[in-house]
């Protein structure tokens, strides 16, 4: 027999603990792709999408990859070889928005920052007079920083604007025919509450109708994907790959759940409990990582202290306590911790027990 581990409360940047309804959803039966009931689940997940995105947009769809497959989607139909992509860069995720352009084909022009800062909004639009897409990171994964995107969309001129909202949608506000968002993706793992597997995608008709036609990838192809989520209304919908039915029945109930919730309401508890776990940890003496006023609140990062084993401390928590967080990226691997708030995590007994829980493992390392 398989070893079956304890449960554990994860409150890192990966996988969350999930909504209750989703568990109960994902142990329903297995029913085809092509099946009404199905495709009436996608419809309804697809609407809800909609509703968290803050946008209207028809071609709004859980693409069947994780939150990295929703960056190389939102690439690889937008540039061809040579068009310019301009990228601000404030962590991993800036980075690795860079990385999948270029290997599109792109010429990259990347705009720096410290990581732990939010975006320059006039330094990434003054990078190039006529970028083909900009790019950006609401929710920065790696260093825990909310940027501000409505000032790009509103200033983008005749570029498409690429956002990643991993670490955001569902918890907190994202609008994104306000903000002026082209391409949005996300995953499911963070403040939606549902296992990892799926990309919460999103693109406006601007987009759509200056995608790259037979991009360099055909399961990736938005062309496709919109008729196969029935962007089009109506009898035009076409099949284009075996959908995962399960993770797709997951995330209706997760987005069941948080409509249900209220939107409004389940961001209001999303904050809370963020401002609550850092004013904690302040208040242990620990300084936190991002800069003030632009720090997330469904992931925190927060700085080890001098001499205080990194390792050590996560490892005491998922040994005695069941705690996971994570640690830093890149070169902060060892010096930071990023601690999650996200999804049923983000309420206050979380951050009791966190906070007790992280004391106890400081003061043991």
């Amino acid at each position: 027999m398989p070893e079956i581990l304890p449960s554990r409360f994860l409150f890192g940047p990966g996988p969350s603990n999930c909504y209750p309804e989703v568990t109960a959803a994902l142990a329903h039966p297995v029913i085809g792709h092509l099946d009404p009931v199905f495709i009436e689940r996608l419809d309804n997940t697809c609407e809800g999408l909609r509703t968290v995105w803050g946008t209207k947009n028809a071609r709004t769809l859980p693409l069947s990859a994780t939150g990295s497959g929703g960056m190389e989607a939102a690439f690889v139909n937008t540039v061809a070889d040579g068009d310019v992509a301009v990228i601000a860069v404030n962590g991993l995720f800036g980075e690795r928005m860079c990385e999948v352009a270029r290997r599109c084909g792109a010429t990259v022009v990347r705009v720096d920052h410290d990581w732990g800062s939010p975006i320059d909004v006039e330094r990434v639009l003054a990078a190039h007079p006529h970028p083909k897409v900009i790019g950006a990171v609401h929710a920065e994964t790696s260093t825990g920083v909310l940027s501000d995107i409505a000032p790009l969309g509103q200033n983008k001129g005749d570029a498409l604007l690429i956002v990643d909202a991993v670490t955001s949608l569902g918890g907190l506000e994202v609008l994104a025919d306000e903000w002026g968002i082209d391409i949005g993706y996300s995953c499911t793992q963070k403040c939606l509450g549902v296992p990892p597997g799926l990309s919460p995608f999103t693109v406006s008709d601007k987009a759509f109708e200056r995608r790259i036609e037979n991009p360099r990838s055909w399961y990736l192809d938005i062309g496709l994907l919109g008729g196969y989520a029935g962007a089009a209304g109506g009898s035009t919908r076409t099949y284009h790959h075996t959908a995962p039915v399960s993770m797709i029945t997951g995330l209706q109930a997760g987005l069941n759940r948080i409509l249900a919730e209220g939107l409004a309401a389940v961001q209001a508890r999303h904050r809370a409990a963020g401002a609550a776990l850092q004013a904690g940890l302040v208040e242990m003496g620990l300084e936190l990582f991002a800069a003030e006023g632009h720090r997330l609140p469904s992931l925190t990062s927060v700085k080890v202290p001098d001499g205080v084993d990194s390792a050590a401390v996560r490892r005491y928590l998922l040994e005695n306590f069941s705690i996971e967080i994570g640690s830093g990226s890149g070169s902060f691997a060892s010096s930071v911790w990023r601690i999650g708030m996200m999804g049923p995590n983000a309420n206050p007994a979380s951050v009791t027990l966190v906070l007790g829980a992280l004391k106890e493992a400081v003061a043991a390392a």
